[in-house]
């Protein structure tokens, strides 16, 4: 069983918080049963980019990115050479450490 480390954000887990998951879980629904609310505008589906994580530990051990999500991650805020979909990772083997990130281009979540 492999453990998700999502490192400290500001409003959506202050405090960090660890996650058991086995392998083939998905990130994105192992991190909303654990109380961790990242945005997903479009369900989970891969048709937006407010589920963005960049992944600091154990990125070689997700499943391989598709096509539709690298075409979907270029539309991103704050991009990087790890950077992931939650909705698409199928946790591996290995431990990951997830940042989420400050920002998300979510224009369909009303702030008030």
């Amino acid at each position: 069983m492999a453990k998700i480390i999502f490192l400290p954000h500001a409003e959506l887990c202050p405090e960090g918080m660890v996650v058991d998951a086995a392998e083939g879980d998905n990130l994105l629904e192992k991190a909303l049963e654990a109380g961790v609310d990242i945005d997903h505008a479009c369900g989970g589906v891969c048709a937006c980019t407010t589920c963005h994580v960049v992944v600091q530990e154990g990125f070689d051990s997700l499943n391989e990115s598709t096509e539709q999500e690298d075409d979907m991650l270029d539309k991103a805020w704050g991009v990087t050479m790890d950077s992931r979909l939650s909705c698409q990772c199928r946790v591996g083997k290995e431990d990951l450490v997830i940042e989420i990130p400050k920002y998300t281009l979510n224009h369909a979540k009303e702030e008030f």
